[in-house]
């Protein structure tokens, strides 16, 4: 791509004053990084590599009736919020890593752009407008992925493991060195595991590695299709001893995986504000941030406001990495989650947690419902919290909003029952906040006294928010 021209450079323009033909300005950005901009006759455009006021020229991918798909081959004039990717293969080249979307743009505008997304989807999609914006959370921008899934490919013509993230729209494996989105030690870990996957007579079989970070612990688990022979388990313990990492084996599914080696130490991570300490499995769900989610939490937690004499309901309580932190503030918490192995582990951290404390947890219980299957009998059957907080999958929490809603709509269904006065919802998907967000302002009673951005995936287009209801009346 070429510089941009220097601002003392008049462009060349076209015959009618505008630009040059073939030149696209560059309008916004979409939640893809992709920019959009306008052919003269309306038809939209969506332009990989483009920011927003940048003028472009581009190649053209695919096209319908009513828009295009390009790549930016020249930028003529840059956005000053572009900047130098941060990692070596983030980029439109070929065999690029498609791990990243927005390492071209600067932070504060990523975060820009993921703000104007949450109001976007709130509006148009719930037609709800937050009453007050809160300050985007955020932290370090490299660095911070203590969890992922690497992708494992022995390739015969190369004679080479690759071992990353796919490539930019590709189910292959990007040639990756270095990745600065992970730990640094993590990072410098991948081309030695290139090496011990190549020497073990398991390389064709072993599809996948998935990390897992914890304050202390790295842990590796290593997918692998056929038995692992003994010389093979002998060079992943060579590989732990020299790296300090700890292997997980997973030789079917999720509920097969178990330690190498029993004895080391316990993966886990803290919550220093709130004195507690989590435990976890490698394949549990914990948050991809420590750095994010240690402010999550206290943020979550100031905005739920729960007092000693209130009954607080945490929904997809997972570990309960809110309902600890909630127990140490409030007279009583209940936390549900659909999967009953998690449940098990939340209250083997509940124990684990109320040893050697100043001060008690507050009463807390936790038991295992499918929550996309609420309805208003279960929630009244809950029994009546003054408080909730909400921490749904990427499906949202439209069954539990439903039901709630179907309450208020129909008093006599509620035999005492009395809806929470507030509602901290924390998403991982603004759509489905959205849709939720419209059910509980328009049918619950309820008022959408603030929301903002989590930017728990720098230079990704994942987009992690928080929303406060507050019972209206």
């Amino acid at each position: 791509m070429s510089q941009e021209i220097p601002d003392n450079t008049v462009p060349p323009t076209s015959p009618s004053g505008g630009l040059p033909e073939g030149w696209l300005a560059v309008e916004s950005l979409d939640i893809e990084a992709q920019g959009i901009a306008h052919r003269p006759d309306g038809k939209v455009v969506f332009i990989e590599g483009a920011l927003p006021f940048e003028q472009v020229s581009v190649s053209v991918n695919r096209r319908k009736n009513n828009w295009e798909a390009a790549t930016a081959t020249v930028i003529h004039r840059e956005s000053s919020q572009r900047v130098r990717p941060g990692c070596p293969h983030f980029g439109l080249h070929a065999g690029a890593c498609g791990g990243c979307k927005m390492q071209h743009l600067h932070e504060s505008g990523q975060v820009a752009i993921k703000q104007r997304v949450l109001e976007d989807n709130l509006w148009h999609l719930g037609k709800v407008k937050a009453e007050t914006l809160l300050r985007p959370i955020q932290g370090p921008a490299w660095g911070y992925r203590y969890r992922a899934r690497l992708s494992v490919r022995y390739v015969h013509k190369k004679g080479e493991v690759l071992i990353g993230f796919h490539e930019r729209k590709s189910r292959y494996v990007a040639d990756m060195k270095v990745c600065h989105v992970l730990p640094p030690h993590v990072s410098d870990l991948l081309l030695p595991l290139r090496e011990l996957i190549f020497s073990m007579d398991a390389r064709e079989t072993c599809p996948q590695i998935e990390l897992a970070c914890g304050d202390e612990v790295t842990a590796l688990v290593l997918r692998h299709l056929e038995p692992l022979s003994e010389d093979d388990q002998s060079r992943l313990r060579a590989f732990a001893q020299q790296h300090g990492v700890q292997w997980w084996l997973q030789p079917k599914g999720p509920d097969t995986v178990r330690l190498l080696d029993e004895q080391g130490p316990v993966l886990s991570y803290r919550l220093p504000e709130f004195g507690v300490h989590m435990p976890f499995k490698p394949t549990d769900f914990t948050q991809v941030n420590p750095h994010i989610n240690r402010v999550l939490v206290a943020r979550a937690l100031r905005l739920l406001d729960a007092q000693r004499d209130e009954r607080v309901i945490d929904w997809f309580c997972g570990l309960g990495n809110f309902t600890l932190p909630i127990a140490t503030q409030a007279g009583e918490v209940l936390g549900i989650e659909g999967s009953e192995a998690l449940v098990a582990r939340s209250r083997d951290n509940l124990r684990h947690n109320q040893t050697d404390r100043l001060q008690p947890l507050a009463p807390t219980s936790f038991v295992a419902r499918n929550l996309f299957e609420m309805t208003p009998e279960l929630l009244v059957a809950d029994g009546v919290a003054d408080r909730w907080l909400v921490d749904p999958p990427r499906e949202g929490a439209f069954a539990l909003s439903k039901a709630l809603a179907d309450l208020h709509q129909d008093p006599s269904r509620r035999a005492g029952w009395t809806p929470p006065r507030r509602i901290v919802y924390v998403s991982c998907n603004p759509a489905t906040l959205a849709r939720d967000a419209g059910l509980l302002v328009h049918q619950a009673g309820y008022r959408c006294t603030a929301a903002g951005v989590v930017n728990m995936f720098p230079h990704t287009a994942h987009v992690e928010s928080i929303a406060v209801f507050d019972l209206s009346g």
